[in-house]
């Protein structure tokens, strides 16, 4: 998307979230899952007019996730509060769902509109609506189906390592990253691996093979690109740099 349309995209979209608070109470932002992250909908609004939480959700249909949100946000409007981590069976046909209350360290990364509208702030409490697999378990409990693991990150937990793959996934790094030089240049490849090096054109040969939570422990800054899309790079020219996204 080019600058200026992105431009243009935002002021509509911002006017449409400043229309639908003030007409209906609240607004819902939908955002469409882009290959690698899941898709994921969010409330702007209820702390604002009802003092409730901001309600997230991700992982489900763009469609059936703006419903249930709707229907959250409906109860909350007729004085109704939602409880922390009870299960709910009227929400979701035949499975239950929780709530959980979001760390504040995911709000950037998630809630942006939401900061917008609370005057670039993030002062605002967020609860995450969570949902179970077909045999009614939760992402937290044993046996939850694995291939649904990374439909909706858990923002109750895991501040320090932000991907959402497991934290012993095996990835690509070089003797220079692991005997203390800065990595500046990560790479996603299209079949799902992550390459983590001190520069862009590395030596195949130096390749070393490791934990991607250990990567993390190391450079915790890395959790700051933690989105980035299959095919995708990003890079800086220091440490201290801002990362700088490219294809």
């Amino acid at each position: 998307m080019k600058d200026e349309d992105h431009v243009s995209h935002n002021i509509e979209a911002e006017n449409n979230i400043l229309e639908n608070v003030e007409k209906y109470g609240f607004h819902i932002a939908l955002l469409s899952e882009d290959g690698y992250l899941p898709s994921f909908a969010y409330t702007i609004g209820l702390f604002k007019n009802y003092n409730h939480p901001e309600i997230i959700i991700f992982g489900l249909n763009i469609e059936l996730m703006g419903r249930l949100l709707n229907e959250v946000g409906n109860v909350i409007k007729n004085g109704n509060s939602i409880t922390l981590n009870k299960n709910y069976s009227d929400y979701l046909n035949d499975y239950p769902i929780q709530f959980l209350k979001v760390k504040r360290e995911h709000y950037p990364d998630y809630l942006g509109y939401c900061g917008w509208f609370y005057k670039n702030s993030f002062d605002f409490p967020t609860y995450q609506m969570v949902w179970p697999d077909k045999k009614g378990l939760y992402p937290w409990e044993e046996n939850f189906n694995k291939n649904w693991k990374f439909k909706q990150k858990l923002l109750d937990r895991d501040i320090n390592f932000k991907f959402y793959e497991e934290k012993n996934l095996g990835v690509y790094t070089t003797k220079e990253v692991l005997s203390g030089s800065p990595i500046l240049y990560v790479y996603h490849d299209e079949d799902g691996s992550w390459q983590f090096h001190s520069q862009e054109n590395h030596k195949i040969l130096k390749a070393k093979l490791v934990c991607l939570e250990e990567l993390i422990k190391l450079d915790s800054s890395l959790n700051e690109i933690h989105y980035i899309n299959y095919g995708q790079s990003a890079s800086r020219i220091n440490k201290d740099a801002k990362w700088e996204i490219g294809d």
